[in-house]
């Protein structure tokens, strides 16, 4: 039987032709994919079961507990304050920034007025030296033509001998030289006659007279002179002193009165010859 079995095989095979074993070959590779390609995903359920069945076995998660919740308060209360640190954080370096920027301002202020203070210092000392060397070119200009009438008044005394003119001219030159200083806030005053005032006077000497009263200016040596307002130069004086009172004078000229009448007397009366005769005899003892 087995023998005409394997006949009956190797008639089959002989038979069968080369195209039609090559697609059984290539239906048996397609059929080994498909089962290979099933076998992974029942792989893949195998795995995915035993994982089910360990998640069954294993015990449930126990629900949060207190301490799980206070944890939890105390993450959002750090988280908070970590938000209001943060904000923090950022105003304070926006006003760090606000501060830094008034800070270069005032910095480059101070150093323009620095600046400034420096340059006006440096014009007020060129204007204080020129005042000082410039300052009297007003009062020159002034003064100039005062000069220039004293040259004329002096050469025309040269050429007449006329002291009336020379006199006339020398008085219209002090009067134009003291209007020149008055033009620049100089102006004198006059002490004579005026009671003694150690503000404005200088006394120089005391003399007794009865011309004006006692302790007023009876004499000016110099006169005195403002400046704005503002005393230069005040006017030596001589003061009056009242007269001391003479006592004595009036009683010694009654007793030489009375003296020549009792000579008389004594010469002209006998009986008054006793007294010269004691004085001799006191004089001869």
């Amino acid at each position: 039987m087995s023998g005409t079995q394997d006949n009956d095989k190797g008639s089959i095979q002989t038979d069968i032709g080369q195209d039609v074993i090559d697609e059984a070959v290539r239906s048996v590779e397609r059929r080994m994919d498909e089962d290979a390609g099933s076998a992974g995903t029942e792989v893949e359920l195998d795995v995915s079961a035993p994982a089910a069945e360990a998640d069954a076995s294993t015990p449930e998660v126990a629900p949060p507990t207190e301490d799980a919740a206070a944890l939890r308060q105390e993450v959002e209360s750090l988280r908070a304050q970590l938000d209001f640190s943060q904000t923090k954080a950022r105003e304070t370096l926006e006003r760090l920034k606000e501060a830094h920027e008034r800070a270069k301002d005032f910095q480059d202020r101070a150093i323009r007025s620095a600046a400034d203070l420096e340059n006006y210092r440096k014009r007020a000392q060129k204007e204080k030296e020129d005042v000082q060397k410039f300052g009297v070119e007003k009062l020159l200009k002034d003064l100039l033509p005062v000069v220039d009438n004293l040259d004329r008044a002096l050469d025309a005394a040269g050429k007449s001998p006329d002291f009336d003119s020379f006199q006339k001219g020398v008085a219209m030159t002090r009067k134009s030289f003291e209007d020149s200083l008055g033009r620049h806030g100089v102006k004198g005053f006059s002490a004579k006659g005026q009671p003694f005032d150690p503000r404005l006077h200088e006394a120089i000497q005391q003399v007794e007279t009865a011309e004006v009263p006692a302790g007023h200016v009876v004499y000016e040596v110099t006169r005195g002179f403002y400046l704005n307002d503002r005393l230069v130069r005040p006017a030596m004086v001589v003061v009056a002193r009242a007269p001391e009172p003479v006592a004595a004078a009036p009683e010694a000229a009654p007793a030489s009165t009375e003296a020549p009448k009792s000579a008389e007397e004594g010469s002209s009366a006998a009986p008054q010859t006793p007294a010269p005769s004691d004085s001799s005899s006191g004089g001869s003892q």
